[in-house]
């Protein structure tokens, strides 16, 4: 995707061939700066500080910090340190694990005197599938919104509600909520996005900065407010994204997505989730119960990043000094709440059937 007229990954090599890029998030949508990592720690960092966000990019990301960690040394009890370090850095996105588990035991395959180029070769590979994954997962997707404009009246706007960002910031390129969104709009299709504003880290400013940069219209809102809007008939359709998906369909997302799920079952509005495969966590059959919610710093919910009338980047205190900060960064929607998933393989029911008529060769899926 485009920030101006200059197409951006959201992380790639450098021309140095070893050094790893990235956007840092946590500046953005004020300020656009490039960081560059050159170790493992220094990936794990951006992973566990939010300077990148969102499960495929974090297991892109990983990957990468893998071959970072064998510019250092090769050794199997480097790789294994390199594993340790990074698998810890954030808890509920499962595709941090499903890269982690990818590279290194393939790395332990490789003589130690290849593991470096296998490395970034693999790290490379795994980037670049998460492109062509969302970009078909934007295709599936269409077809949905495409569905819903062939009933409205010609010309009329199709409103969609979308809640943290799930845009190609998210992942390596194109998104898994909004890339049908963006195929929509590139084919001529009105859409109109209500984009909650995601607190408590106000993930709904990077959606809108994605969808100002591409010419969506869009409407940034108070995180309470989808369900009024969904009352008054002005939600078509809601898509989110998630960081991991149960083998019978729960939905781990931001927090706040479980509500919008309520909202949405509550006023016929149809709910979707878009993921990319390597999302789905085969190993685990009840979300509510066995999936862990991380629990991040009070202060990014007491403080607000902004920026100031005199053009200062700021944090701003919003709480009573001493107060006890709840951060819960996740929620779990049951699939019973969900209408359908977009994925790379197509739209299935939220259901361990609909999951297993996708994904016959997974034969590992918990039983409830």
């Amino acid at each position: 995707m485009k920030i101006g007229d200059k197409h951006y990954r959201s992380v790639w090599v450098a021309e140095d061939g070893r050094t790893v890029q990235i956007l840092d998030q946590t500046k953005l949508p004020f300020e656009l700066e490039i960081i560059d990592l050159h170790t493992v720690t220094d990936a794990a960092t951006s992973i566990r500080d939010m300077w990148v966000r969102g499960a495929p990019l974090i297991g892109a990301v990983a990957a990468y910090g893998v071959a970072l960690a064998m510019k250092k040394d090769t050794s199997d009890e480097n790789l294994q340190a390199a594993y340790d370090e990074l698998i810890v850095t954030r808890p509920t996105a499962i595709n941090l694990k499903w890269a982690l588990d990818r590279i290194c035991p393939a790395l332990k395959e490789v003589n130690p005197a290849e593991r470096l180029t296998a490395a970034y070769a693999l790290a490379g590979e795994i980037a670049d599938e998460d492109v062509q994954i969302n970009n078909q997962i934007g295709e599936n997707g269409l077809k949905i919104i495409r569905e819903i404009a062939a009933k409205k009246k010609p010309g009329e706007t199709i409103n969609i509600l979308t809640h943290c960002n799930a845009g190609w910031l998210a992942t390596v390129d194109w998104g898994t909520a909004l890339s049908p969104i963006y195929k929509a709009h590139d084919e001529g299709i009105k859409v109109h996005v209500w984009v909650d504003e995601t607190r408590p880290r106000n993930q709904g400013g990077l959606t809108s900065f994605e969808l100002g940069s591409h010419g969506v219209s869009h409407t940034l809102i108070a995180d309470n407010a989808g369900g009024h809007l969904m009352q008054h008939g002005e939600v078509d359709l809601c898509i989110v994204g998630t960081d991991r998906t149960t083998a019978r369909g729960d939905v781990c997302n931001k927090i706040g997505t479980y509500l919008k799920a309520l909202a949405a079952k509550a006023n016929g509005v149809p709910f979707y989730v878009a993921l990319p495969s390597p999302t789905i966590d085969w190993t685990v059959w009840d979300g509510v119960k066995e999936i862990p919610i991380e629990q991040r710093d009070g202060t990014e919910q007491s403080h607000v990043y902004g920026i100031g009338p005199d053009g200062t980047r700021t944090w701003v205190d919003t709480a009573p000094k001493g107060t006890t900060c709840g951060n819960y960064a996740f929620d779990v929607t049951p699939a019973e709440y969900v209408t359908g998933l977009i994925t790379e393989r197509g739209v299935c029911e939220a259901s361990p059937e609909g999951l297993k008529a996708l994904f016959q060769e997974k034969d590992t899926v918990a039983a409830g």
